[in-house]
Formats: structure tokens, sequence, C-alpha cells
């Protein structure tokens, strides 16, 4: 699939895939895929986790900072935030999150706060559906935006293509949820981001969903659909 620039990445070991590298104006950044939901960002010398819960953490470095997106096991697990944090680790949560994690900061839907080099902006993810409506209320939990060296990344937490979503605006990186009852379709997600229309976009958060379904219906976009394999054996 040359037109949609569709980079296909499998390998073994404690990591699902590859670190992603990006340039921005401070520098590299690197982003590594975890499993399903988390991730690690590396910038400036620093570390950054996204909802540290499922995957190997064992050898990771220390975390600087931590955010943390909603209360759900496959986001937020107690045990892993004590064994990457340090003393001046820095937490960023939503409030109901912080009510078991009580080292975090709060961080509330809207709301932007800066950490050294890096800018972290809370987005609401919620269902839309009624069916779906009992997995994610509106304001319980966080998107986010991080921007760094002027390059903004987005990582959606669990949401459907909400209005919030789709009126982002100049997105270079995003990461996009898609699996079903917990947040849409393939193809609701494929619709919320044409919305946005990032330049770069990873399917994650898909445990039972095919993100070849996403990735063709986005074909003709523009956009660059990147598949990474979320899910090591």
């Amino acid at each position: 699939m040359k037109r949609m620039a569709i980079a296909l990445l499998l390998s073994a070991g404690a990591f699902a895939a590859a670190p992603e590298q990006f340039s921005t104006s401070k520098g590299a950044l690197q982003i590594t895929p975890i499993q399903h939901a988390s991730l690690m960002i590396q910038a400036g010398g620093k570390v950054m986790y996204i909802d540290p819960a499922q995957g190997k953490f064992d050898g990771l470095p220390p975390a600087d900072y931590i955010l943390i997106t909603d209360i759900h096991g496959d986001h937020m697990v107690p045990a892993l935030v004590d064994k990457l944090k340090k003393p001046s680790t820095v937490i960023l949560a939503p409030t109901a999150v912080c009510a078991t994690i009580k080292t975090a900061t709060p961080i509330s839907n809207g709301e932007t706060k800066t950490i050294d080099d890096f800018q972290v902006e809370a987005i609401p993810m919620y269902n839309l559906t009624p069916e779906r409506a009992q997995f994610h209320t509106k304001g319980r939990g966080n998107g986010y935006i991080v921007t760094y060296g002027g390059k903004r990344f987005y990582v959606s937490g669990d949401t459907e293509g909400i209005p919030e979503m789709k009126a982002l605006k100049n997105i270079d990186v995003a990461f996009v949820c898609m699996n079903l009852p917990y947040t849409m379709t393939p193809q609701e997600a494929a619709e919320a981001v044409r919305a946005f229309h990032p330049a770069v976009v990873y399917p994650y958060h898909y445990s039972g969903s095919d993100p070849a379904l996403f990735a063709k219906a986005l074909d003709g976009s523009g956009i660059d659909v990147r598949l990474r394999d979320w899910y090591p054996k």
C-alpha cells in the first residue's frame, strides 16, 4: 500500500516494536511502544512514560515524568508507577487517578502544564454512544498533547471520535485507540483522524481490532499511517 506510506514493523523482545524517532527544534525525540496503551518518550535526556500499565518494564530507565490517562487497569498500575518513579518524578493525572496515585498532580480537561521543556495539555476523552457510555464518562479521563521542540504529539487515551478530537489542530503525530466495546471501531477511529488530519498516525490500544482496517479507511487521505505491533508474543 505504497500510497499510504504504511510501514509494518514486527519485533521480538521486551518491546512491542522498535523505537520511532522524530526531529524537533530541540533535537531528536524518540517514542518506544511498550504494549497496548503504554509507551515511553525520550528527549533532551529526559524520560516520560504514558500509561505504564502493560508490558515489560525491567531494565527500562526511571521516569522523569509520568502521564496517566484514566483509572482502568490497562492505563493505571500503581505498583509500576512506584517501580518507575524517582523522588523527583513529576506525575500528571486526572483527579480520579490522583485518588489512588497520591503523588500525582491533577490536570483536568483543557488545562496545560509545562514541565521543563515539555508542555502537556489535557484533552477530553470519553464515550459518545449510549451502549459504551458506561466505560468512560466525560471529564473523568484525559488524552494528552505533548509538545516538545515545536512538535505536537497526541495520545488519545480511551475515547470515541468526540468533537474535541475532531477539532484538534496542527498535530504532528497521533496515537489513536480502537477496540470494542470500550472505545471505537477502526472505521470510526479513521473518520475522526480524517477530521483533524495529523501528519502521522499510529493505531494503538487496538486489542481485538484489526488496525489494517483503520489503514484502509484512511487510504487516499495523505496521512502517514504507521502500523506497529503493540502486542509482543
